[in-house]
């Protein structure tokens, strides 16, 4: 199924909605969207987040994209991240979507 302008801007929506201090993953928001995959959140990333705080979305493990990862974790640690040996510690800082129910506990 193609992604449709209302996914994209739902997209950017929930981008802009992390405040800051806190992250989200590409699958918390193609989760909290309705997307089939994360990497389609990626995609509306790359072509149209220029005006978003991009550098709060990161993958599943906490790691940020390997092009953009020293910008990317600075930008992440001024604004209070916990960020130890280059990954952020998604337990902390972790950025809840309404739309979303909480992780099952590990």
């Amino acid at each position: 199924m193609p992604t449709s302008d209302a996914d994209i801007e739902r997209v950017r929506e929930l981008v802009a909605s992390i405040p800051s201090g806190k992250v989200a993953t590409y699958g918390d928001i193609a989760a909290a969207v309705g997307l089939s995959t994360p990497r389609t959140v990626g995609w509306i990333m790359r072509t149209d987040a220029a005006d978003l705080p991009w550098h709060r979305v990161l993958g599943a493990g906490g790691k940020p994209a390997t092009h953009l990862a020293d910008r990317q974790l600075r930008l992440l640690a001024a604004e209070g991240v916990p960020i130890r040996d280059g990954r952020v510690n998604l337990r902390a800082a972790r950025f809840r979507f309404p739309e979303l129910p909480d992780p099952p506990r590990r």
